[in-house]
């Protein structure tokens, strides 16, 4: 569509081989109101760079000076210019033209084919499977003034359309490839695209893949990569931060037993399964459901059981395999009355929880896999049981009781190394559940870890010789109370 502003006003205005609009633009230069900034380019902006303006409206310039050029190779995938200033062009000859702040590489070949995307005025771009095939030419050059991304780049983003579309749409983009191969003389680059796919998709040797995103895939461990993206993060704060001993007051076995109760009471309510105290203690001292009830005591009762076991709970991951084994048995018997569930079994289809989309159900054990060379690299136990704790719940890797997982799982990490458990007490749950999100959301894990911090110092005052005791604690300290009503009271 032509650009229907005054001359006067547009920013970007291009010489002309109409006199009108020549002398028009001769006349505007003149009296000071454009500026030439390039061959066949000038500008009504006096106040930015030339290199500013080009760079702003490179696409409209390719578009009004080389119709029927084709932004394609990486340009077509990152639809700006690289690093050094380059942006790749297919055009009628093999040409570099030098523009403020932006080098542009004509590179002959064949015009657009059906299938290119009209991109700005007469430029079009190249679709999906001509890029990706372009990239896979032969580029004497390396880095920012390279045609082409790098392999693992492109294997990263054959691993993005299978996790998006799934192995049936990977194939069909495939049989598109070769069509548009045919067409554009681009057989030998198809022939390393169908050997990248048949690796991905584990029918041929995966040797030939470097990037670790395509090789979990082809070993059969696809990991979500912006999931792991996080979690590292997660680790880098927890790495650089000293975290002090918070040695456990309840070893005793009576002591830990006591804890342990309000840890499984409180981790049940967090998640709406909701009981008087006196119900809970009934459903644990009696081992018998509450009438009607039977799938929510069982909750109650499964996770004590967890985590009142002194030796289960000192029971931590030496491997991905363990970490793996950990969390399919301890899940079984936290969720074993809730056989719609599949206790013990990962999730078979993705779950939610408001706006947050949780890890994909194939992505599930990769990603657990991956993440945990993090937390292996961990040595603090505040650090590791953080870590691991947001990652289980990050992932969601069960149908239901994830959160219940995720803190057993943090626990069994403090009282490996003998500190105080962490307890989320019913009042410090929107500050427990806001703390999660904001890490998800905004990757920040400063919140998360200052909130954890205070849940162990509020821990940290629950002595467990006696259970009477422990909850009149726990009424002076608001802890039943909902957030609604009052503020986490931490009394020494």
């Amino acid at each position: 569509m032509e650009n229907i502003l005054p001359i006067q006003l547009q920013e970007v205005v291009f010489a002309s081989s109409d006199t009108a609009i020549s002398k028009q633009i001769s006349k505007l230069e003149k009296t000071g109101k454009i500026r030439k900034i390039a061959p066949r380019i000038y500008t009504s902006n006096f106040t930015d760079t030339d290199e500013v303006i080009i760079k702003r409206n490179i696409f409209t310039i390719l578009g009004k000076l080389y119709p029927g050029s084709l932004l394609s190779h990486r340009s077509a995938l990152e639809f700006k210019p690289t690093s050094e200033g380059h942006i790749f062009v297919t055009y009628t000859y093999t040409k570099k033209i030098e523009l403020p702040g932006i080098t542009i590489r004509f590179l002959e070949g064949m015009f657009p084919i059906e299938g290119d995307n009209p991109f700005s005025g007469e430029l079009f771009v190249s679709q999906q499977e001509r890029a990706l095939l372009e990239n896979l030419q032969s580029s004497r050059q390396i880095g920012p003034t390279s045609k082409t991304i790098t392999l693992p780049e492109i294997e990263n983003k054959l691993e993005q359309i299978v996790q998006s579309k799934g192995e049936e749409g990977l194939n069909q983009f495939r049989d598109k490839a070769r069509i548009i191969a045919e067409k554009t003389g681009m057989q030998s680059e198809f022939e390393k695209l169908n050997k990248l796919i048949s690796a991905l998709l584990t029918t041929q040797p995966s040797k030939i893949l470097t990037s670790p995103l395509a090789v979990a895939r082809a070993l059969g461990n696809p990991y979500d990569k912006s999931r792991v993206e996080l979690f590292e993060k997660l680790f880098i704060e927890l790495k650089q931060n000293e975290f002090k001993n918070c040695s456990d007051k309840n070893l005793e076995i009576t002591a830990f037993r006591n804890f342990s109760f309000f840890e499984a009471y409180f981790s049940n309510y967090i998640e709406g399964t909701i009981f008087e105290i006196e119900e809970a203690k009934s459903i644990i001292q009696t081992e018998t459901p509450i009438p009607n009830r039977d799938e929510d005591s069982h909750d109650i009762l499964g996770t004590y059981k967890l985590v009142s076991n002194k030796r289960e709970m000192s029971v931590t991951p030496a491997n991905h395999d363990e970490l793996l084994h950990i969390l399919q048995y301890r899940h079984k018997v936290l969720l074993s009355a809730r056989t719609s569930k599949k206790p013990g079994e990962f999730k078979d289809k993705n779950n939610r929880a408001g706006e947050t989309h949780f890890v994909d159900h194939t992505l599930v054990r990769g990603t657990i896999i991956k993440g945990f060379d993090y937390y292996q690299a961990l040595s603090e136990p505040f650090s590791k049981a953080a870590y691991i704790m947001f990652m289980i719940s990050e992932i969601h890797p069960f149908l239901d009781g994830n959160g219940r997982i995720a803190r057993v799982m943090m626990n069994a990490e403090l009282v490996k190394a003998e500190q105080t458990r962490i307890i989320i007490p019913t009042v410090y749950r929107d500050d427990y559940l806001g703390a999660l999100r904001r890490l998800t959301r905004n990757q920040d894990p400063t919140v998360y870890i200052r909130m954890l911090q205070r849940a162990q110092d509020f821990s940290a005052t629950i002595l467990g010789d006696n259970m009477e005791t422990i909850e009149k604690h726990l009424e002076l300290s608001n802890a039943f109370k909902e957030h609604d009503e009052a503020k986490l009271k931490i009394i020494q």
